[in-house]
């Protein structure tokens, strides 16, 4: 069996705590706190499913402000998996510290809870990319950011002084990747959940009854 198809590839899931009022603040005017928590609990609990499905390697929970509440020990049970604090710092202090702390054993794919998109074959084709000896890969979104960055070793470069939350991640990120003299693919273009506009889409995508089944707080009508 070659490299491609054997090398353990670590996927590492972020996610905050489904606190409401804390957790998919944009989306409180549409669903309000609760509805928003309850959201992000069960994009949760999909995209572990997700990750552990593919089987890729070792999956690990990187929680946020911390691992304490409720909802992470229930899945450090129920997916049999561990769970890290993440750091202190911006988004992108945050991303590299988890490469830093990883990429010494496995290629790493950072993912977050915002995809309800993304598959087990989508994991797969950026596992294959870093497997295959590029540097890194990543997944664009729709609205300019990225849902997955792969990488076979830590780079401060993508992560340091990004304009995170804006429409210019993914391009941005192109450029550092170019400066850094980086290999990088893009296999495939998806959407996330980030903005009540992302509400609609998600009713009418399917996944709800796929993955949420009927969740309350998205019901039409």
């Amino acid at each position: 069996m070659d490299r491609a198809s054997s090398e353990s590839v670590a996927i590492a899931v972020f996610s905050r705590a489904p606190v409401p009022g804390q957790a998919k603040t944009r989306l409180i005017p549409s669903l309000g706190a609760e509805g928003a928590a309850s959201l992000q609990q069960a994009f949760l609990r999909r995209t572990l499913h997700t990750a552990l499905s593919a089987r890729l390697g070792p999956v690990s929970l990187w929680c946020a402000p911390d691992c304490t509440h409720a909802d992470f020990q229930q899945c450090r049970i129920d997916f049999d998996i561990p769970l890290y604090s993440q750091c202190d710092g911006d988004l992108g202090t945050r991303m590299f510290a988890v490469f830093a702390q990883l990429c010494a054993k496995n290629p790493v794919l950072l993912i977050g809870t915002d995809c309800p998109a993304l598959t087990c074959e989508h994991l797969r084709l950026a596992a294959t990319a870093l497997r295959e000896g590029n540097d890194a890969v990543f997944l664009p979104a729709e609205d300019g950011g990225y849902v997955l960055a792969g990488l076979r070793r830590a780079e401060t470069c993508v992560f340091t002084g990004m304009p995170w939350g804006s429409a210019d991640v993914m391009a941005e990120t192109r450029r550092r990747l170019q400066q850094c003299s980086m290999d990088w693919l893009e296999p495939v273009l998806l959407w996330d959940v980030d903005g009540p506009e992302d509400i609609a889409r998600l009713r009418s995508s399917g996944l709800l009854r796929e993955w949420f089944g009927e969740h309350k707080y998205l019901r039409t009508g």
